[in-house]
């Protein structure tokens, strides 16, 4: 079954300019999406290249990923803050080619605390209520 999560997404670099009083807070190049696909076998969070780019996100390395299409290179950007279901924090963001739906994966949902329902789609995890509590590192 496919389920699917609005996320709401920001550059971190532009936040903590914001907060460095260097931009005021509605340059924050910021986008919401309705519709990302949460993935458990994906591991982080995956964007389109065109979202990337609305973002303002720089490249800051390459990562080799095994992919559905087999073994392939992604480019690795800069950081966003991110919120799901009013729980934030923040990632380096992989490239996926156009046209490809965003990707939530296992990451993300481990640090918020969230769990997949078969039948509500993404939920606070069962076994903790509405607290969060995250895992030790």
């Amino acid at each position: 079954m496919r389920h699917t999560t609005e996320i709401k997404l920001a550059n971190l670099e532009d936040l903590h300019a914001v907060r460095l009083g260097v931009k005021k807070p509605e340059e924050v190049r910021r986008i919401t999406v309705a519709d990302a696909l949460v993935d458990a076998g994906a591991t982080g969070l995956c964007l389109p290249t065109s979202l990337i780019e609305r973002l303002g996100l720089t490249p800051v390395g390459k990562r080799t990923a095994r992919t559905a299409a087999g073994i392939v290179e992604r480019t690795v950007y800069s950081e966003v803050e991110y919120t799901l279901l009013q729980r934030s924090s923040t990632i380096r963001v992989t490239d996926l080619p156009e046209g490809s739906p965003i990707l939530v994966g296992h990451i993300i949902m481990e640090t918020l605390d969230l769990w997949v329902d078969m039948t509500k789609g993404l939920i606070y995890n069962p076994a903790h209520g509405d607290d969060w509590i995250e895992e030790q590192l």
